[in-house]
């Protein structure tokens, strides 16, 4: 699946948007509590309204209290704009230099405040950065 998400596809952000984007979580993930695996994320949404917003992974002895950067991100999204935020891209970097596509979780929690057209950028093997919409990620999201 990486290997086809890292194709060149059109995308309406600029590569200065981006790279802006993929610069902001890496920066937060120097700020990620992973004192158990040392496994450091951050994640930098950028909000539809032009708001870039990010967040780190925070992890607990207790693993399944564990919250993903990706959550951490929209949950101060949600705290400081409200409901009714939009996702319209989002950038996840780690520190330890893996691929790592959003979790199942964070993936259902993405569509929850995205479009299907939401882009998702993620490290991908040998440090490339490869992307994909949410609906490529989740084709089968949870909905109500």
């Amino acid at each position: 699946m990486s290997s086809e998400l890292s194709k060149d596809r059109p995308s309406e952000l600029t590569s200065e948007q981006i790279a802006s984007l993929q610069q902001h979580a890496t920066t937060v993930a120097h700020h990620a509590y992973a004192p158990y695996s040392n496994f450091r994320v951050g994640a930098a949404l950028l909000l539809t309204d032009g708001t870039i917003v990010t967040g780190c992974n925070v992890e607990n002895a207790s693993y399944r209290l564990t919250t993903c950067a990706e959550q951490t991100a929209i949950t101060s999204a949600v705290a400081l704009h409200g409901p009714g935020i939009r996702i319209r891209a989002i950038a996840v970097a780690n520190l330890n230099q893996t691929a790592s596509q959003p979790c199942g979780a964070c993936r259902q929690t993405i569509h929850e405040f995205s479009t299907p057209d939401t882009i998702v950028f993620f490290p991908a093997e040998a440090g490339k950065i490869a992307q994909a919409t949410i609906a490529e990620l989740l084709p089968a999201a949870f909905l109500l």
